[in-house]
């Protein structure tokens, strides 16, 4: 069973929204320039970065733009091309192709039969 292991959240005002997690939740937040991408941290990690807690997940902020207009849900997979088939084959659309993340690994972004927009990751191996 592929388990949920991250969420993005979107805005008009990222620093704004920033300001509004950290206040409200005490959530940290670690810019990635290069990415125009904040990660957001609800939990602490160990030095690799993996969550210390059982079931808590950490998450990203980025600028709302098409086709990210809504907050998205990642699943982890364990082959990323073998999912995107899976999806297509199921009746869901692939909107993003596989593409990389720095050195932690991949995501693709796809809609469900329903037109919800989600994320698919596989970690580097």
């Amino acid at each position: 069973m592929d388990k949920v292991v991250h969420f993005e959240l979107v805005a008009d005002d990222v620093e704004r929204a920033k300001k509004f997690y950290s206040e409200t939740f005490g959530w940290k937040m670690n810019d990635v320039p290069d990415m125009s991408y904040t990660i957001v941290h609800t939990a602490p990690t160990d030095e690799k970065g993996m969550m210390k807690e059982p079931g808590a997940i950490n998450g990203g902020l980025m600028k709302r733009q098409a086709p990210w207009t809504a907050p998205i849900i990642v699943i982890n997979v364990d082959d990323l091309d073998a999912a995107t088939e899976k999806i297509k084959q199921n009746g869901g659309e692939v909107v993003k192709e596989k593409m990389p993340v720095g050195e932690m690994g991949f995501v693709a972004y796809f809609k469900d039969p329903e037109g919800n927009l989600m994320g698919v990751w596989q970690n580097r191996k």
